[in-house]
């Protein structure tokens, strides 16, 4: 089992940055692959950017490439999403998610999730 606990939501003027992070309790941290998904009001979980074991492979996507940053410390249980020069259509739930092994696009084919942080980017 993995818990994941999400942080560092809130509220910023378009061009902003923030740091969202993802804390995991339970063992063998290193052993899951963890992602980063939002849900804007109306629309369906989309993936924003997953990063492999060890941090050596990383995934974003087109939306937020160049702008976003997925990185993690296996130390600390801890995955995080540094996101600069924020737009209004940034604004969404943030969810934390793992999954074993291998790297994955699909909400669905992860195992854990967090329970979201809001992020609200004003214009």
């Amino acid at each position: 089992q993995v818990q994941l606990v999400e942080s560092g939501g809130g509220l910023v003027q378009a061009g902003g940055s923030l740091r969202l992070s993802c804390s995991a309790s339970g063992r063998n941290f290193s052993n899951y692959v963890m992602g980063w998904f939002r849900r804007a009001p109306g629309k369906e979980r989309e993936f924003v950017a997953a990063i492999s074991r060890f941090g050596g492979s990383t995934e974003h996507a087109d939306s937020v490439k160049g702008r976003f940053t997925i990185s993690r410390d296996n130390a600390k249980n801890t995955v995080f999403l540094q996101m600069n020069s924020l737009k209004p259509e940034d604004t969404a739930v943030y969810y934390c998610a793992a999954v074993f092994l291998s790297m994955r696009r699909k909400d669905g084919e992860y195992d854990y999730w967090g329970q979201g942080t809001q992020v609200t980017v004003s214009s």
